[in-house]
Parts: structure tokens; C-alpha cells; sequence
């Protein structure tokens, strides 16, 4: 996918933003201790940012600037895979849940970085 044209960048979008509401959810089924809720912490911030950093890069007025908000939108995303691979192989959720999460992350982050270099 090319974010090039108002309508890839629209769906693109939606689809961050449908990524992002079962990251809430997922969040929101994660043990109650301690560590799961420090870990939740960190991925409910990393993995709302993928969204609010690709909303600041779409509003950008200069090229520089929708440059370096898609470059940290994509920095979010990799540190969400982070903590989605913490809370996988710490056992603090089935691989198969997260899995699609991690899946979803690589595209899109192969879709931002592609835009970062057109």
C-alpha cells in the first residue's frame, strides 16, 4: 500500500486506528499483577503513538516535517513489537493473541517506512 493519494492515507488510517482499539482490549485482558500492568503501561503508550504520531505526520506542512512524524510513528511501532513479544514470551498471554498484533505491526511499519522513503 502507497500512502501517496488522500484515500491510501484515509484507509491507512482506519486501519491504525482498528489496530489500535484491539491493543485497548487486548491491554485490558492482561493479568492484574504487577509486571502485566507496568508492561500494559508501556504498550497502551508505545501502541497509541503509532496512530497519534501518523495523525501529526498527515497534518504536517512541509515535507521535513511529514518525514519526521512518520519516522517516530514507525520508532512506536517497533517498540510496540517489544512489548507485545515481552508479554508473549513472558507468558502473560497466549502467542497465538498476540501474534496477529506483532503480524499487523510488520506491515505497518513496512508501509510507513516505504512512505518515509518516497
Amino acid at each position: 500500500m502507497q500512502l501517496e493519494t488522500t484515500k491510501s492515507r484515509g484507509e491507512f488510517r482506519k486501519r491504525i486506528y482498528f489496530f489500535t482499539l484491539k491493543l485497548i482490549e487486548f491491554i485490558d485482558s492482561l493479568p492484574k499483577d504487577n509486571v502485566s500492568q507496568r508492561i500494559g503501561n508501556q504498550l497502551f503508550g508505545s501502541g497509541t503513538s503509532v496512530i497519534s504520531s501518523f495523525i501529526e505526520a498527515t497534518a504536517a506542512s512541509t515535507k521535513k516535517e511529514l518525514t519526521s512524524h512518520t519516522i517516530t510513528s514507525l520508532k512506536f511501532a517497533n517498540e510496540t513489537k517489544l512489548w507485545l513479544a515481552l508479554v508473549r514470551d513472558s507468558k502473560r498471554a497466549k502467542a497465538e493473541k498476540v501474534k496477529w498484533f506483532l503480524d499487523e505491526l510488520d506491515d505497518i511499519s513496512s508501509i510507513l517506512a516505504s512512505s518515509i522513503n518516497h
